[in-house]
């Protein structure tokens, strides 16, 4: 029975990293910028590894120990500032405030998954996911202040 249920969770997030792909090669098309077409795909490339990850898990070739939870810096910024509407030709830092949105949106998509289950491999393997999506999250929001708020000559 936890099985089938573990099964039906990983079929879940498969998804989900399926529509994140989709998602940020959408995006890719739509950009005209070139650092953020590479860093769109980045990111799409991330979720493909998270995807692969998942179907290599539910396989049973990797363990619940495959993924581990690192410290990240959740600098908030997706929490304060309003999702910018998608558009051609989009400002980079808008681009990266979308992507710290749907990252924001995953992560917490996993975190509430979690809390549905009880201690164990399945909420630990939830917690992990929301963690990489957090990850993701960080460096967006990194890319993002470094590009609106760029450091000048005077410091």
């Amino acid at each position: 029975m936890q099985d089938k249920k573990l099964g039906s969770l990983i079929d879940i997030a498969i998804e989900r990293e399926e529509e994140a792909y989709g998602f940020y090669m959408g995006l890719y098309a739509r950009i005209e910028d070139e650092s953020v077409k590479d860093t769109l795909k980045l990111l799409a490339g991330q979720e493909q590894k998270h995807k692969e990850f998942l179907v290599n898990y539910r396989s049973g070739h990797l363990g619940p120990d495959s993924l581990r939870l690192t410290d990240v810096v959740d600098y908030k910024i997706a929490e304060y500032l309003e999702e910018p509407d998608i558009k051609k030709d989009m400002e980079s830092k808008d681009v990266y405030l979308v992507a710290a949105h749907r990252e924001l949106l995953s992560c917490n998509f996993y975190k509430a998954l979690a809390d549905l289950h009880p201690d164990g491999e399945a909420k630990e393997m939830l917690l992990k996911m929301a963690n990489e999506e957090m990850k993701h999250k960080e460096k967006v929001e990194y890319l993002y202040s470094n590009t609106a708020f760029p450091q000048t000559a005077g410091g």
